[in-house]
Parts: C-alpha cells; structure tokens; sequence
C-alpha cells in the first residue's frame, strides 16, 4: 500500500512538470516501478559485522516486519546469529506502543521477526529484552542450537530477564504494573532443533501466547514448558527427541518429556509427539488436550503418554486423543475426563494412588485395541495406599477389543436349577470390594412362585437366595458409583 501511494504522488509531481511530454515521463515511470520491484526481490548477503542505522531502523519499523538478516543473522546458519535476533527483537520493541492489552502489557502493534525461510545458528536463549509487551510474532525459519549452547537453556525463552531490562528504559515504568511478563506473543512456522542441548520454547507467567506450526526435535530436556500464566495454545505441532516415525530401534533409550504444562488453563489441539519419554507432563488446572497423537515411547519400554501429576486437582479434559502403545497416570484424578480416544497397542489407563483420593472421574466412550494379552485397559498403582475416598468415578461404555475390560458399572446372568446363586464381577469391576448399588430380576420357568431376596454384596459378588429350588434366569446389575 506504500509504494502504491507514492507511485501515485510521482504521477503528480511529474505531470506537474511542463517541460517533459506525456510519453517520456510515462517509460520513466515505468522504470522507476520496475527498480523498485527488482530492489524488493533482491536479497543482499549478510554482514554480521554491520548493524542497521536509526533511520533504517526507523524505516522497517514502519511495517514492523523485522529481517533477522537485515541485522546480520546468516541465514546459512554457519555463523552465530543470536546478536543478529537480538538486535531485532530490541528494535521491534523501541518503536512506540499502540497503547495496551492487560494493565501494564505494552501492545506492540503486530510488530513480526521475520526469519525468511533461513536456517540460524544460536548460542544462547533468545529473550524478549523486557517484560510487559504484547503482540510480537516470532516466525518462519529454523532456529538451531550450538555445540555450546547452554545445556539448561532454551531456544525461545519467554522469561523474565532482570539484567537485561534496563535495556528498553523507556518502558521501565509500564511494564513494572504488569503481573504478566508477556501477552499474545505468537511463534509460528518454526523449526526448533535444540542439537540436544537444553529445550525448545519456555513461557514463563505469559498470557495468551500461541505456538503454532511448529517442529521442535532434538531436546535434551523439554520441547516445551509451558509455567505458570494462563492460556497458552499449542497448536499443529510436531514434537520429538529423536527424528523417527516409530519402530525406532534406539526407543528404548528416549529421554525428555515433549510437553511440559505446569500452568493453568492451556489447550494442546493437534499435536504429534513421536518420541520422548513422556508425552505431555500436567501439573495445572483446568487444561485441555484434544487431538494429541502420543506415540513418544511404549509403556512397555517404560515410557507415558499423558502423566497427570498433579493429585487431588487434575481438572483435566483429554478428548478425541490417540494414545499409541504409551498410556495416560493420572495421580489421585479428581474432576479428569477421558473421551473418545483411541488406545492402541495394550495402552491403557492408570489411576495412581497418591493420598487415597478419586473423585469425578470420567473414562467413557473410548476405544481399545490390544494384542490379546489380558492387559487390563484401566488400572490401579496402590503402591502408595489404597484408594480410601472414592465418588463418582464412572468408567463405562467403552469398546474393547484384545483387552481385559474394567469398569464402575457391570451385568451379568445366571442361568441354573438351584435355590441360591453368586455372581463374582471381579473380573470387570475396577476397585475391589466396592458395590454400592445392586439391582437383579429372577425369573423362573417352573410352576413355583419363590420367595427370593438378595442375602449379601461383598468382595465384588452379589449372593441372592431363595425359599425352594426352582429352575431361574437371574438378572443383575451392579455399580461402584455413589447412588443419587
């Protein structure tokens, strides 16, 4: 739209002059159209030892689309490029703020660091150089890590950075009202290969921060930690430590975790993690998980696909997920839903007892496909004490085919010529010795009318007995919920 409108003001300017025809000024023009377009595909080799000047500062700010090369980056990655981004990203936030977001966030308009594609080579974190800013994107090219780059670092680091906050004075006084170190930073299109020394993306106490698009591999520690703040969404993403597609020979030995959410209110929403050892760490409230692919590391190699560590408080929603021979801990679930996931490779669930706690627990509506094993498809780790407070955990309606079923709610029927009958639902119910509501029907084809009664419900069996022998179908069903 810029050039447009000086193109536009060149056409006053020289139709404004009598001394040239029509003609002549219109192939000057023409020209002068031609070199601009030529000017703006033309790409100029790097020159690390250059920096910009204010006025070209100044000018690309205009836009607020950063070059990295424009401040020297090698997009070549065969020379460090980090005080290249570091200029960059300083640039972007010197320019004046387009007022606020949350108190104290200063909105930085949109402004873009533009990495062009390029491959660039980082020898420590890349920190915004102040707290308190909003509305910066981060995107489009690869960012690779050095042989000595620090091996507790992280490529992209959203963190607080007290020494480096003086740098931007001019923002000192907004951003010290902020709760937030940043707001609505988006990293976008992004190859992160950490060179497995440290982790991918950190985001430290920000809100609304978005990472989408991106491929984050090579990790030592975590692809992405993801603490404190609200509202962080990661979306169409790759994660691994190793490059793989399964069947990887070294899986065994895979380390890491991918995802690591210790804060509230995060959303996972298509994201493939195809190795690590765990999957997705949760130690926040209230986050969601759908359409995660968790094929980072068998169970049976040790590995999890989902651990839920945080007991007594999951609030945790793993919907439409496919959980791919690695399963899902969750320690002392309270208020967890799993639904319309797919578990494939004897996958299962584990309910971890950590102070004896399981409350509204929903495992519904889900598919199971194992090997045939008897692998149970929900479990118990009682390792640490029994389950003791136990309300409305409802397993059921889910579709088993090579697995062992568990569930809250069972039936069964007995069919025989006798006075009394004993249904054992050990082999379905999830937790022993609880029956907390038992129904059943007899119905007997003889001429006798029997007095029948239900004599006991203990150790998961049902015993019903009546007055004479008679020839019966009974019917019972049987739930370790809590009756309303």
């Amino acid at each position: 739209m810029e050039l447009a409108f000086n193109f536009i003001a060149n056409v006053h300017v020289v139709y404004g002059d009598h001394n040239h025809s029509p003609t002549s000024h219109l192939r000057k023009m023409q020209a002068f159209k031609a070199s601009l377009v030529r000017h703006d595909s033309t790409s100029l080799p790097p020159s690390p030892a250059i920096s910009p000047s204010p006025s070209q500062i100044q000018g690309a700010s205009s836009p607020r689309v950063y070059h990295a090369t424009s401040f020297g980056a090698d997009p070549t990655g065969q020379e460090d490029s980090t005080e290249a981004f570091v200029a960059a990203i300083s640039a972007a936030l010197e320019v004046p703020h387009e007022g606020f977001l949350m108190e104290g966030i200063a909105n930085l308009g949109g402004a873009r660091i533009d990495l062009q594609g390029g491959n660039y080579l980082i020898t420590r974190s890349l920190r915004i150089p102040a707290t308190g800013v909003g509305n910066l994107m981060i995107h489009g090219g690869t960012l690779k890590a050095s042989e000595d780059f620090p091996s507790d670092g992280y490529l992209i680091d959203l963190s607080s950075s007290s020494s480096t906050k003086k740098e931007i004075s001019s923002l000192d006084a907004q951003l010290s009202s902020s709760s937030y170190n940043y707001e609505f930073i988006t990293l976008k299109d992004l190859l992160l290969d950490c060179n497995y020394r440290g982790g991918g993306i950190s985001v430290i106490n920000s809100l609304r921060t978005s990472i989408d698009n991106c491929y984050i591999t090579h990790f030592a520690t975590t692809g992405i930690l993801v603490q404190q703040g609200h509202e962080t969404y990661i979306r169409n993403s790759f994660l691994g430590q190793h490059i793989t597609a399964g069947g990887d020979p070294g899986e065994r030995n895979f380390s890491g975790t991918a995802i690591n959410l210790m804060g509230n209110d995060n959303t996972l929403t298509d994201v493939v993690i195809f190795s690590a050892s765990t999957g997705v760490i949760i130690s926040g409230q209230a986050n969601t998980l759908s359409n995660v692919h968790c094929y980072n590391k068998a169970t049976g190699f040790g590995g999890t696909g989902i651990y839920l560590k945080l007991p007594g408080l999951t609030q945790t929603r793993i919907i439409n997920c496919y959980l791919d021979y690695t399963g899902i801990v969750a320690e002392d679930p309270v208020q967890l839903l799993i639904s319309n996931s797919f578990f494939l490779g004897d996958a299962y669930v584990v309910l971890k007892s950590i102070n004896g706690v399981a409350n509204g627990v929903n495992i519904v509506d889900n598919m199971f496909s194992g090997s045939g094993k008897g692998v149970e498809i929900v479990q118990l780790d009682q390792s640490k004490g029994a389950f003791k407070d136990i309300d409305q955990v409802v397993v059921d309606r889910n579709n088993v085919k090579g697995m062992n079923l568990k569930a809250t709610v069972a039936k069964a029927v007995l069919q025989g010529n006798g006075s009394s009958w004993t249904v054992d639902f050990n082999g379905v119910l999830l937790f022993p010795n609880l029956i907390r509501h038992v129904q059943y029907a007899l119905s007997t084809t003889g001429s006798a009318f029997p007095n029948h009664v239900l004599r006991n419900s203990s150790e998961n069996r049902v015993f019903i007995e009546s007055d004479m022998a008679v020839p019966a179908r009974v019917f019972v069903s049987v739930n370790q919920i809590e009756a309303s």
